[in-house]
């Protein structure tokens, strides 16, 4: 880890364990915005790693972001920090400004197109976009589409646009943790936007994936330190239930799944800054929702039924790991990208393709 990337671990670590308490998550999931914890992000300059000093940030790479969609994920921080980041690097390489606040990006679902068209020296954003991270209560939506009436050589091809969110109509929504998910529906609305020398059409995906990898892996982090916690005060027939066998194994099973979704994500993080994220990305997904499902059983059962009242902690990660891994494509969709992309290459790429990550 860099020493950048060291500093901001040790900063949002703090932050996370002073500020995001179970009181703030229920009242977050109220729909009540955590302007103090945000701010305090913001002043960190936790939101923007990836953008260059010159601009505001902290001039950082993707393995430095890495620690804190992390730390994200493993406190449910109930705010898009991960989607401001992610945003905010799209801009970065389209050359655009970067705003102040909170950011969000929109998905971009295989039955919905976003386009931008000319309108004078500027750009018009059509199109709906479903299930937008806090699309209601950001400053800004970030949106990767075709740009029609130019040749890219003139601005077009595949843009990241920027355009203001009170410039959607919105219908609001949640998922399964109670985070917002939003419908923004654009008709004509002003953007700005620029064409990157190189960016992938479905960036947004990618990188979305990436950055919920990543939650996921704190989250399971979370499951983990909990169960452990309970399994040694929790006594049963006069002892610890963590001195039974089954618990251990259990407890085992679970370590192995947080471990292998941690160095997944981590890696996909690492290939990111080598600009061919593509593979290792498929991989975390498909591995993270893969523990996600698995380790999220597990800890429920070492918790019994206490851990499916609201009244505790357990549900807060193990909520937003049933909705995140459904989120910028399940592991079933990035498992057949995956396999698509490994018969392509051909059997003899098999085997350099493995050993050389």
């Amino acid at each position: 880890m860099s020493d950048l990337g060291r500093l901001l671990s040790d900063t949002v670590t703090r932050l996370f364990n002073d500020l995001v308490t179970k009181e703030l998550i229920e009242s977050a999931e109220k729909g009540v915005w955590p302007d103090k914890l945000w701010r305090a992000l913001e002043e960190g300059g936790l939101t923007l790693p990836l953008v260059s000093e010159s601009s505001g940030g902290a001039g950082g790479v993707w393995a430095d972001a890495h620690t804190v969609v992390r730390a994200a994920g493993k406190h449910a921080a109930p705010l898009p920090l991960a989607e401001t980041i992610v945003a905010g690097w799209l801009l970065g390489q389209a050359g655009l400004d970067v705003p102040l606040g909170p950011l969000t990006i929109a998905p971009g679902h295989r039955d919905e197109r976003l386009r931008l068209e000319r309108a004078g020296s500027g750009w018009r954003l059509h199109g709906t976009a479903a299930r937008v991270p806090w699309g209601a209560a950001v400053g800004h939506v970030v949106v990767v589409a075709e740009g029609e009436g130019a040749t890219p050589t003139a601005g077009g091809g595949t843009m990241v646009a920027l355009v203001a969110r009170g410039a959607a109509a919105v219908t609001a929504d949640r998922n399964l943790a109670l985070e917002p998910r939003d419908t923004l529906a654009f008709d004509g609305a002003p953007a700005e936007a620029a064409a990157p020398a190189r960016l992938a059409a479905d960036a947004v995906a990618l990188y979305g994936a990436m950055v919920r990898s990543a939650q996921m892996a704190g989250a399971l982090e979370s499951l983990l330190e909990q169960s452990v916690r309970y399994a040694t005060e929790r006594k049963q027939f006069g002892r610890p239930i963590g001195n039974f066998q089954a618990i251990q194994h259990n407890l085992a099973l679970l370590a192995g799944h947080v471990a292998a979704a941690g160095i997944a994500a981590e890696q996909a993080f690492v290939a990111a800054d080598r600009g061919e994220p593509r593979l290792p990305v498929a991989a975390a997904k498909v591995r993270a929702g893969e523990a996600a499902g698995l380790g999220a059983g597990i800890a429920h059962q070492v918790h019994g039924a206490i851990g499916f009242t609201y009244e505790h902690s357990l549900h807060f990660a193990t909520r937003r790991l049933w909705s995140w891994r459904a989120e910028f494509g399940s592991e079933s969709q990035w498992a057949q990208a995956l396999g698509r992309t490994v018969a392509a290459r051909g059997a003899e790429r098999l085997w350099p393709d493995l050993t050389a990550r």
